[in-house]
């Protein structure tokens, strides 16, 4: 097989992982390959010696060293699910040695997942794993900016704010006191704009709370002096009510929602981080031979699904790239809290309820399932950032490593409670919506037409936009990465 690459290509890094799967499936199709780097590599046995990596390596032109790291990560991810230490260990010696944070895009992303294979198979150690990570402390300013770069580089969250605000806007028409739960307050600019649109309705501004939900007080005090200055300039009547706490213990009491307000909610890549809740106290094998991170005491969630309400124990099986029309053929994971924590919100009768996800299957049982998965999508996100900045940009290494890289890290060494990052696909959290009693809103024509025109000023050709089943997908590419949607309570 003859596998022809430009290095410079937008998307390299995204088709280094398709070139691989087609590889695969023709190798197991045919026994009369021709020969490639990736063939060669495949059969090399590993070297003890990790001093250098095998000769042939060296020589690699950057598109066949790319599907090689391609190779070495999931070989590696296999003997690390089965407990092959040894196997392993010299698998992530030549897999480091080819890799580079400040390489091309697939060196890159190489790195940081060999980085977080290496750190599961160091927490078959616990307390070596916890004396190397004793001293690692993360800002509140450092959390803060990394966040700021992500929304100032990539058009995905601004895509949502303009799709979210203008379903607030069109679901609030008329009313005079406005209520927003903002369920993961970490950025003002959507909440700015939003003021000012509402400072320029011709019947006069309504009296707008919002009431921000973040587990650090230091960030809801920023969004609050932020929004508290602006809605003084427009001479709106506001509130901004902070609620200190984490999702999966939130108190809905705190939330203060009143009789005769028209109510909001958001939620910014938040929701799939309950899916770790039912797992909190258990033991995932994958790690042979191993414990994972040591079990955290369970926090009971201040609200309680209804005892008539059936449990959707339905075994997790990976999506496919599109969803399908019909909510009756969709398998979700099983999990009581998410279920308890929708029919909560659902109870509160919101007007519009507006969810952006990252829509990938990052929420596999096995490690497997999710290595593939994550190389997958974090591919298109690693191509993104190589058409938008240099490979030398400190802002680029920002993103990449302190959030990028703590995601896959986050995916692939984690199990049980531990494992926050379960990003799941558009079909299942339509499930989900549906069996807490929310009915989809399609997301209006005249939103959508302004995302399009955003994104078209972009200046970047790789992004793309799709309407799916009333919802939005934001792509790059042909991957989505991204899902927006918006529901109202049935009930």
């Amino acid at each position: 097989m003859t596998i022809s690459l430009s290095p410079n290509s937008l998307y390299c890094c995204y088709r280094y992982v398709l070139c691989y799967k087609v590889f695969t499936m023709q190798e197991e199709g045919s026994s009369s390959v021709t020969s490639s780097p990736l063939q060669s590599a495949s059969t090399m046995s590993p070297s003890p010696s990790l001093g250098s990596p095998h000769p042939m390596l060296k020589e690699l032109r950057s598109e066949e060293r790319g599907l090689c790291l391609i190779h070495l990560l999931l070989t590696c991810g296999n003997h690390v699910a089965a407990g092959n230490v040894e196997t392993a260990n010299v698998l992530l010696g030549q897999s480091s040695m080819l890799a580079s944070p400040e390489g091309d895009t697939m060196q890159r992303i190489a790195a940081y997942f060999t980085e977080a294979l290496a750190d599961r198979m160091l927490k078959a150690w616990p307390g070596l794993h916890r004396a190397l990570n004793s001293t690692r402390i993360v800002m509140v300013s450092e959390e803060v900016l990394t966040r700021k770069l992500f929304y100032e580089i990539f058009p995905f969250m601004k895509i949502a704010f303009v799709l979210t605000n203008q379903a607030i806007i069109e679901a609030m028409q008329g009313e005079k006191m406005i209520h927003i739960i903002d369920l993961n307050a970490v950025e003002s600019a959507q909440w700015v704009a939003l003021l000012q649109v509402l400072g320029a309705r011709p019947e006069g501004p309504p009296h707008l709370r919002i009431t921000g939900v973040h587990q650090k007080k230091e960030i809801l005090d920023q969004i609050a002096y932020r929004l508290v200055e602006e809605a003084e300039k427009l001479d709106i009547p506001f509130q901004f009510n902070p609620v200190v706490s984490k999702l999966e213990s939130l108190d809905f009491e705190k939330l203060r929602v009143k009789t005769g307000e028209a109510l909001a909610i958001i939620s910014m890549l938040q929701l799939h981080s309950l899916l770790a809740c039912d797992d909190e106290g258990r033991r995932n094998p994958h790690l042979a031979g191993t414990s994972n991170a040591i079990p955290r005491q369970r926090r009971q969630p201040m609200f309680q699904s209804s005892s008539s309400e059936k449990d959707t124990a339905n075994e997790y099986a990976p999506s496919p790239d599109s969803s399908s029309s019909s909510p009756a053929s969709f398998t979700t994971s099983n999990s009581k809290h998410m279920e308890s924590f929708l029919n909560a919100l659902c109870g509160l009768s919101p007007k519009v309820m507006v969810v952006t996800e990252q829509d990938s299957n990052h929420n596999g049982l096995t490690l497997m399932e999710r290595l593939l998965e994550a190389l997958y999508s974090y591919a298109a996100l690693f191509d993104c950032l190589e058409c938008r900045l240099p490979r030398t940009s400190l802002e680029r290494l920002r993103v990449e490593k302190m959030l990028f890289g703590e995601e896959i890290k986050n995916i692939v060494a984690c199990e049980g409670f531990e494992r926050r990052e379960r990003h799941e696909r558009l079909d299942k959290w339509i499930q989900r919506f549906y069996l807490a009693g929310f009915g989809n809103m399609p997301l209006s024509y005249f939103g959508m037409l302004q995302a399009k025109r955003f994104l078209q000023s972009y200046r970047c050709d790789g992004y793309k936009m799709r309407e799916e089943n009333g919802c939005v997908l934001i792509c790059w590419q042909d991957r989505p990465l991204f899902s927006v949607s918006a529901w109202r309570s049935r009930k």
